[in-house]
């Protein structure tokens, strides 16, 4: 029974490493590039539009993908396809910046064809920033489109319409909270639309209203839709770059559950579905962009993949303005970091985007518990610290039993090692003698190793706090730790690890296998070398959690000591 620890100690390293390479291998969809003949029909003027289908499939889709809700007046309106046939010609776009964002907005069909985040840099003290949507080339493609269609999309303000802009650049003035920019199409019979962005200060969540103004005798009927376009480059995973574990592709919240869109299954690149409360998204590692409908009405979300091309879009339902009035059309579009505070107030559950795995039960308080004490400290190196304390706090009274069976069974070491000398030729007598004395002595041999079985979860929970969490994006700690979400540079910390583990595994009963006492001796070198190209941050909180346990145990030890001095004076 003294064997159970250093296996189920062996099997639990065993297990992390398998977690997290399954994790990878889930999210691996191994796509394969784009042919020569499909990147040659993607350019930077927008994937597909060379071609007699464009990219954009919402208001493609069959005849009565969108349903009226105008009155029985205004009879519904099947959708129409958009013309095909050549690209619109190239538009000039305008410029947008605020105090975190720089976008360019298209004046064709008023796309977002570029958006920069310009309080996250690319590389730590670089000054190039992340940057999501772009067109500068076909293996970066990615655009946010938006637009009205109907019965005659030819005459609807879609992403292809021409409009025009009172200014081709605008500045969130200092002390302004809030920055509008319209953008104007008419049909030149007595119909306009104005579409304006609305952009906050510090916020990455952007209002878009289109607004119709309808001056003719007659009613008009359009619906709304918005796509996101983007070419989803093949991600290779390393297990030298934890940053490629990330989810990497299209992603829609259905009104009940979060789904990851895998554009290599049948299922999900002809998806058609109708959805209330929704939203869909594309996240990558810490950013996202994402359209958000209003959360009352029914819109159809569907999908289609070219090569390695995903066109993720929603089409809302079919409504009719009346003669001499106006109505508008509302979404919201969310571009920047997965700031978990503006998600929250952004949309309903679009926090899931910050995707945390199996483990978003443990992983969600546990980011919450760091949030707060990072608050009071302001140092993410000393909010892993803290909370790392805090749950053995937690698990103290566990941690303490386990302890004291550790320590007894120490304390019996020479005895368990009399048996089996004395029974070194029946190894089944020796097991019972050894059974009989654990019984005498009241002690669990296998109770030391529950600390491991739940610490599991835990580091596996850590592991995905730090990967997903952008708030600790190149946070620094102290001293040569400048990024706790990157790896040791000097890899100091896995070798703190192998000393602390090796202390650890001093204070514990040895063995009686002599081949698992090797095995257990060599464990702190193989896992500080495992560690040392996990995040710096995560290889802090098993450093902190082994210095703890050592300190614990030695308490322990010591007190056990002492009241089997007193017992046999």
């Amino acid at each position: 029974m003294t064997s159970n620890y250093p296996r189920i100690a062996l099997w639990a390293a065993l297990a992390i490493a398998l977690w997290l390479n399954y994790e990878a291998w889930v999210r691996d969809y191994g796509s394969l590039p784009l042919s020569s003949a499909e990147v040659a029909s993607h350019g930077p003027g927008g994937a597909g539009q060379s071609g007699p289908n464009l990219t954009l499939n919402v208001p493609r889709v069959a005849a009565g993908a969108a349903q009226s809700s105008a009155s029985a007046s205004a009879p519904a309106a099947p959708v129409a396809a958009l013309p095909g046939g050549a690209a619109a010609a190239a538009a000039p776009v305008i410029s947008v910046r605020t105090d975190v964002l720089d976008v360019e907005i298209s004046l064709s069909g008023g796309t977002l064809v570029k958006a920069n985040l310009s309080e996250y840099p690319e590389v730590k003290g670089q000054p190039a920033t992340v940057e999501l949507e772009n067109r500068a080339s076909p293996d970066t493609f990615y655009i946010l489109e938006t637009g009205l269609t109907g019965s005659d999309a030819a005459d609807r303000p879609t992403h292809l319409a021409r409009f025009s802009s009172p200014q081709n650049s605008y500045t969130l003035a200092p002390g302004r909270d809030e920055l509008s920019v319209p953008l104007t199409w008419t049909d030149g019979h007595g119909v306009t639309v104005t579409k304006t962005f609305t952009f906050r200060r510090g916020s990455y969540a952007i209002g878009l209203e289109q607004s119709v103004d309808n001056r003719t005798g007659m009613p008009w009927t359009a619906a709304a839709y918005a796509a996101i376009v983007r070419y989803d480059r093949p991600t290779k995973r390393s297990y030298f770059n934890v940053e490629s574990y990330a989810f990497h592709g299209p992603a829609i919240y259905d009104g009940t559950k979060y789904r990851k869109l895998n554009i290599r299954s049948a299922d999900d690149d002809h998806l058609s579905l109708e959805v209330t409360g929704g939203w869909l998204a594309a996240p990558q590692h810490n950013f996202v962009s994402a359209v958000i409908p209003p959360p009352a009405a029914g819109y159809r979300y569907t999908m289609s993949v070219v090569g390695n091309e995903y066109d993720l879009g929603t089409l809302g339902p079919m409504r009719s303005v009346a003669p001499d009035s106006t109505a508008h059309f509302d979404l919201t579009l969310f571009v920047g970091p997965k700031l978990q505070a503006q998600l929250e107030t952004t949309a309903h559950e679009l926090d899931l985007v910050a995707d945390y795995g199996h483990l978003t039960l443990l992983a969600k308080p546990l980011f919450w518990l760091l949030e707060k004490v990072h608050g009071l400290l302001h140092n993410w190196g000393l909010a892993i610290i803290v909370v790392t304390f805090l749950l053995k706090l937690l698990f103290y009274p566990l941690s303490e039993a386990s302890g004291r069976s550790m320590a007894k069974m120490k304390a019996l070491a020479p005895r368990i090692k009399t048996i089996q000398e004395t029974y070194k030729d029946d190894r089944e007598k020796a097991g019972r003698a050894m059974m009989e004395l654990y019984q005498r002595e009241k002690i669990n041999p296998v109770a030391g190793c529950l600390p491991i079985v739940i610490q599991i979860p835990v580091f596996l929970a850590f592991y995905w706090v730090l990967l997903e969490s952008v708030e600790m994006r190149q946070a620094p700690f102290l001293g040569w730790i400048q990024d706790l979400t990157a790896r040791d540079p000097y890899f100091i910390l896995p070798g703190i690890m192998a000393v602390a583990m090796l202390v650890q595994y001093k204070l514990n009963p040895a063995p009686p296998d002599p081949m698992q006492a090797k095995i257990m001796m060599i464990m702190p070198v193989a896992m500080s070398v495992m560690f040392a190209f996990f995040p710096a941050g995560l290889v802090l909180y098993y450093v902190t959690n082994t210095i703890l346990s050592i300190a614990q145990q030695w308490n322990i030890n010591r007190r056990i000591e002492e009241a089997t001095k007193k017992q046999r004076s």
